[in-house]
């Protein structure tokens, strides 16, 4: 994350406030997946027009990070952020259930997933550097709080 957090994704967007954009992508992704399922488990069709809408948000936020979408870029970036919020998801069940290991092996994954997403979309020479792992494990202990807690807020 440290190595991460150095670059600069422009000169008006700090990468802080790109993860923060990039999170809110993600919950925006699955949003439409969720407004999807609800269209088709009740067969309203306001729920596919709520996904245009959501839609129509995320591409525009999109553009403010995926600057270069040559060939599949804008489609890989999307997918990787989606699978990122996933594995996450699964991760934060397996440590609700009490699988510690589990959990942190999805949260590495998810982890591995968004940094590829960074690695992809940073306008710098050092793209290898961002994708690798850190070596503080601890990373993943201080998500799994930060998860923890988000799960819960979600309940009240």
């Amino acid at each position: 994350m440290e190595r991460v957090s150095k670059f600069k994704i422009d000169k008006n967007l700090d990468l802080s406030s790109g993860e923060d954009l990039s999170i809110g992508i993600m919950n925006l992704i699955s949003t439409e997946e969720h407004l999807f399922y609800t269209s088709q488990k009740t067969k309203n069709p306001k729920y596919l027009d709520l996904l245009n809408e959501v839609r129509l948000i995320r591409t525009d936020l999109m553009k403010k990070i995926v600057k270069n979408p040559e060939g599949e870029v804008w489609c890989i970036s999307k997918h990787l952020l989606a699978s990122s919020m996933r594995l996450m998801e699964v991760g934060t069940k397996e440590l609700k259930k009490g699988e510690r290991k589990k959990a942190e092996e999805l949260f590495e994954k998810s982890y591995k997933l968004y940094s590829l997403f960074w690695g992809l979309n940073l306008s710098t020479d050092q793209k290898a550097s961002a994708l690798k792992m850190p070596e503080d494990k601890s990373v993943f202990s201080k998500l799994s709080d930060i998860i923890q807690h988000a799960i819960d807020c979600c309940r009240e």
